[in-house]
């Protein structure tokens, strides 16, 4: 069993399951590319640039955009009012004893829409963890939804730009260049937002 689950998690972290994936599901029009992307919000270690980059390989630079930013979007909406909803109303006594779940409630209430719009945008910080503290916290659900929205949008034109560059490069080798700077430097700007906010 355990080698079975091990050989389906290896699986699905490479970029041919997923090819085969949305070829297979391909005749549900927006509905595959939607779902990959709306999956990933669900389970954080899948590569949500490959993701973005398959999309954009299959439905062109506009229609995978768009599809990557809905599926995403509706993801950590569903996570952000699973928690904001249901698993806080029910369960908010219990949590608070948790000292783990007290600090990222403490960390959220030192945190404003405009350094959430920020860490929402860029691909590298931990988005799971930021859609349950703030579905946790008491910050303002409307203002979380349309910063989370706005956010996404921008975080989307990044990793669209290095998909479309990733699929050039294919046949313009030259364009691998360009498509690496723009992945380091998505990286690079997260990892300095991360350190700077704790994350």
């Amino acid at each position: 069993m355990s080698e079975t689950l091990r050989f389906w998690l290896e699986r699905i972290m490479t970029v041919e399951f997923w090819v085969e994936a949305l070829s297979a599901f391909k005749d549900l029009g927006p509905l595959a590319p939607i779902c990959l992307a709306f999956v990933e919000s669900l389970i954080p270690a899948l590569p949500l640039v490959a993701i973005v980059t398959i999309n954009i390989s299959a439905h062109g630079a506009i229609l995978g955009f768009l599809y990557s930013w809905v599926g995403t979007t509706l993801g950590s909406l569903i996570v952000f009012l699973f928690f904001r909803r249901i698993v806080k109303r029910k369960l908010m006594p219990w949590f608070s004893r948790k000292v783990s779940i007290q600090k990222a409630l403490d960390w959220v209430a030192d945190r404003n829409a405009a350094v959430l719009f920020i860490l929402v945008s860029l691909p590298f910080t931990p988005s799971s963890f930021i859609n349950i503290a703030f579905g946790l916290s008491d910050f303002d659900e409307q203002k979380f939804i349309k910063t989370l929205i706005a956010a996404k949008l921008i975080m989307m034109l990044g990793l669209s730009l290095f998909g479309k560059t990733l699929s050039i490069s294919f046949t313009r080798p030259v364009y691998l260049i360009l498509a690496v700077a723009i992945l380091a430097a998505l990286y690079l700007i997260s990892v300095h937002f991360r350190k700077k906010h704790g994350l």
